[in-house]
């Protein structure tokens, strides 16, 4: 196990984060007409629904596609998470050197590769490692890990409401939400061996077709494109959490390896990238709550919040990633070749 200091350090050098100021009052100015129509076209053009968000932290104005439906998160909902986490450290309720004890009876569902360090004793982990780990490789057992620590989901939708970060939901967890989306009432059973799996292929398609697609109509873990690009700039402007704290958890983003064919691969050259990625499952074709949410600053530091959210689709995954990463050449190209309308004071 790491120690808390060197557990939050990246294999590369991390992101220096610049926490720019609030704008004006009354000085938010119109968004690009070049930008709204490309994200319109891009929307328009997917074969899926999508929902998609881009906002200007600095100067405020935002461009939205879809984006006031809520969409499935998955494991976008990490952030929250560790949002809620910060916010515990920052109230001196939590440290980042705390010691998490983890049993096989608190394993989950799908990508859990802290799982294999969890040997008949269990495994001791810190807060630290568990951040790293579920923000930079999306691990499932970390972040429920760090769920269970921190106080459960009421305390992440206590967090949601504090920070009044609405339009945003959170689920029951990951054992629970990945169940339930399958039509399977959960058991422990599963999180071992390919268990989960071998009873969700054993259900009829119709009760997972039904289950698919109460989930859809109305996820339990949904959220809004648009409030997901909201709370992203308020994060990146410093609103949410402590200095200190910001750093850190803007840091992890920077440091995920996730979905790097999705938003990443269309940040220019010099540009920083923070994000967090999500990916539900699949029925007969079907792929649901896939996503890429982040930010994207400049050369010269100017910062833009993305939130790019399917809920369903039966497009293979380079058409998803490619639209994705065309959202992100659309907001580069607009940075360096469109009229900035900075308010004063910039």
């Amino acid at each position: 196990m790491l120690p808390a200091t060197q557990a939050l350090e990246p294999a590369r050098a991390p992101v220096v984060v610049a926490i720019p100021p609030t704008p004006l009052p009354g000085t938010i100015p119109r968004p690009p007409a070049a930008l709204a129509a490309t994200v319109e076209r891009l929307g328009r053009g997917f074969d899926g629904i999508v929902g998609i968000a881009v906002r200007d932290v600095q100067a405020g104005w935002y461009i939205s596609f879809n984006g006031q439906g809520y969409f499935p998160q998955q494991s976008v909902s990490k952030l929250w998470v560790a949002l809620t986490v910060f916010d515990a450290i920052d109230r001196r309720r939590m440290s980042l050197s705390d010691t998490v004890r983890i049993e096989r009876k608190d394993l989950v569902v799908f990508h859990q590769p802290l799982r294999a360090k969890v040997g008949p004793n269990g495994y001791d982990a810190s807060v630290s490692e568990l951040l790293l780990a579920a923000m930079t490789t999306s691990d499932n057992l970390a972040n429920d890990s760090l769920l269970r620590t921190v106080g459960g989901p009421g305390a992440v939708r206590a967090f949601l409401d504090r920070a009044q970060l609405d339009g945003i939901r959170f689920g029951p967890g990951e054992r629970l939400l990945q169940a339930g989306t399958a039509g399977l009432p959960w058991r422990q059973s599963y999180a071992e061996g390919n268990a989960f799996f071998v009873a969700r292929a054993a259900l009829p398609f119709a009760v997972r077709r039904a289950a698919l697609d109460k989930y859809l109509a109305d996820p339990i873990d949904g959220a809004q494109p648009e409030k997901v690009a909201l709370a992203l700039a308020r994060l990146r402007k410093g609103d949410l959490l402590s200095p200190e704290s910001t750093q850190r958890l803007l840091t992890l983003m920077a440091s995920s390896r996730t979905g790097p064919q999705r938003m990443r691969a269309g940040s220019g050259p010099g540009w920083a990238f923070a994000h967090k990625t999500g990916t539900g499952q699949e029925l007969g074709g079907e792929a649901t709550g896939y996503n890429d949410i982040g930010l994207m600053t400049s050369p010269d530091g100017r910062t833009y919040a993305l939130a790019v959210m399917i809920k369903s689709t039966r497009q293979p995954i380079p058409v998803r990633q490619r639209l994705m990463a065309n959202v992100a050449r659309a907001v580069v190209a607009q940075d360096m070749n469109g009229p900035r309308a900075v308010p004063r004071g910039y």
